[in-house]
């Protein structure tokens, strides 16, 4: 395993996001002031929330541009929910298992005056919204792979790693049966991850998977190491179903 896809280094990275001096209350991002509530995600010091807005093209789109309806998964502060929302989503869920990335989402759609059209939600997946269908569901998954017998000891580290890809799995398998016609399943993976073994899962589940954008950056916390990201959007494997 190389230093990128250390579980043991995302995990102490998670440590220090919640525990160092300069953890910000609010942060600037896209040029829009966000809240950062404590135990949250803070996209101030990683680089993903950033370059997920640019994968999906809404780090410029203005509003109009986008319409129908949009799932976040795994919200955190709801930057990529509310952006959604401000480029023309008229129907906006932001989900998170943890109840305050939620709280959090909430008020940052509050702050940019989305809340008519913005719904935070506490779900583990999708098991609080089974009765809702999307145009596009996106998730910035905690692509890093940890041991399958793993246990969390925070919600904070559910942010970071994935023991054995259980929720990978869960969510290749279901975001494809929370779809309206025409609509997109995208996940947001890199070469933290293990992608080999995400393919595997996805014919497991009778999935494929498409490469729609990838950006390589240098993140600091890793030195000279470039990373891969990758915006992946799921399908089904008519193959598999006959």
């Amino acid at each position: 395993m190389s230093g990128t896809q250390s579980y043991a280094r995302s995990l102490e990275r998670s440590r220090l996001s919640l525990t160092r001096a300069d953890r910000p209350s609010e942060f600037e991002l896209m040029g829009l002031r966000w809240d950062l509530l404590d135990e949250v995600f803070a996209p101030v010091f990683s680089p993903s929330t950033a370059v997920a807005l640019g994968m999906l093209g809404l780090d410029r789109a203005g509003p109009g541009e986008w319409s129908g309806s949009f799932l976040e998964m795994g919200c955190g502060t709801g930057v990529i929910a509310v952006r959604a929302a401000l480029a023309g989503c008229e129907r906006v869920v932001a989900a998170d298992v943890n109840p305050r990335a939620v709280e959090n989402a909430e008020g940052n759609a509050v702050r940019h005056r989305v809340a008519d059209r913005v719904r935070a939600v506490r779900s583990d997946l999708f098991a609080e919204l089974r009765q809702e269908r999307f145009d596009n569901i996106f998730w910035s998954s905690n692509y890093v792979r940890a041991p399958e017998d793993y246990t969390y000891r925070s919600m904070h580290e559910r942010t970071y790693v994935d023991p054995g890809y259980r929720a990978h799995r869960r969510y290749l398998a279901e975001a494809p049966l929370m779809l309206g016609r025409g609509g997109r399943a995208l996940l947001h993976f890199s070469s933290r991850g293990v992608l080999g073994e995400l393919h595997r899962i996805a014919r497991e589940c009778g999935r494929v998977l498409r490469v729609v954008r990838s950006v390589e950056l240098v993140e600091e916390a890793y030195g000279d190491d470039v990373v891969e990201h990758l915006l992946l959007e799921i399908g089904v494997d008519e193959g598999a179903r006959g």
